[in-house]
């Protein structure tokens, strides 16, 4: 049960380059799930890596909240959640051989998500997940960001991306003693912005990411993993005419969660670009509190 949370303290950060250790884990049905947290990134532009900048070295400090609960969907267990962040940004960056600076402060754009999982993970009440033990688990999730935050056309760089951004995963979890491995992969599709940088149109192709963890579960319900992103392809086009952004990039991080009591949890994650062909590359730190109830807990 405290899995659920590690999306919402890790998506705000990127819509393809987030790292979600545990995102098809089981939980009891009815429990719902309340996080709040803070990240910190530094170097390139964490919510739009093909934006066409340069040299970039901008900051930002992101606090969040979000909201989850555990759902019996006909049978299988399912995640609904969604999280708002708000974000301060500074710094600077290239673009057609002019520095630029920025500093803004707002509202980022929403992220939803919903998950079930297919098999291996039945929806189960307080008293029957005490007997649950995980093997295999096939899931699938979609996440949708909302094009809801802060956006200023004259600027090139923002807070708000200004568009739709859709992403169907499929992921499978295998629990071996103390350790689970997961994997997961899928497409982010967008919309195209219309109103980008000086009234231009941008369209973008899906870029494709996946992941892998390796979990490993201590006593007294501490957990740590050890993760990596990889994501490909995303060409963008500005007014029909393509931009020499095609990605391949990786990320490596590692997430720690510590139990306080039944009903709370701390989470400490980071991760750090390794390979970044755009060159939009950043370090991520950060910490979140989950605080849990319902469900019979």
């Amino acid at each position: 049960m405290l899995a659920v949370c590690v999306f919402m303290a890790t998506a705000f950060n990127a819509h393809a380059q987030d790292i979600e250790p545990r995102a098809y884990s089981n939980a009891p049905v009815g429990v719902n799930f309340v996080v709040a947290g803070y990240g910190y990134t530094q170097g390139g532009l964490p919510d739009d890596p093909s934006l066409p900048i340069t040299n970039d070295n901008l900051n930002t400090s992101s606090a969040f909240l979000g909201y989850a609960r555990a759902l019996d969907l006909r049978g299988k267990s399912g995640i609904v959640q969604v999280i708002v962040p708000y974000m301060w940004l500074s710094g600077s960056a290239d673009f057609e051989g002019k520095t630029i600076p920025r500093v803004v402060n707002g509202f980022t754009d929403p992220l939803f998500r919903l998950s079930i999982n297919l098999y291996g993970a039945p929806a189960l009440r307080l008293k029957e997940f005490s007997h649950y033990k995980q093997n295999w688990i096939i899931g699938a999730a979609v996440r949708v960001s909302a094009p809801l935050g802060q956006y200023d056309e004259s600027r090139l760089v923002n807070i708000g991306v200004n568009r739709w951004v859709v992403r169907p995963e499929l992921g499978v979890s295998k629990a071996a003693g103390q350790w689970t491995l997961e994997i997961s992969a899928g497409p982010s599709l967008y919309t195209q912005n219309k109103e980008f940088f000086g009234g231009h149109t941008r369209s973008q192709r899906p870029l494709y990411s996946s992941q892998g963890h390796a979990i490993y579960s201590f006593p007294k319900g501490i957990w740590a993993s050890l993760d990596a992103t990889y994501f490909t392809a995303g060409q963008s086009t500005i007014d029909g005419i393509r931009s020499d952004d095609f990605q391949r990039n990786w990320r490596v991080g590692a997430t720690l969660a510590l139990p306080v009591d039944i009903h709370n949890s701390i989470k400490l994650y980071a991760s750090r670009g390794v390979s970044a062909r755009t060159g939009n590359n950043f370090d991520l730190i950060g910490i979140a509190w989950q605080y849990r109830w319902g469900g019979g807990l």
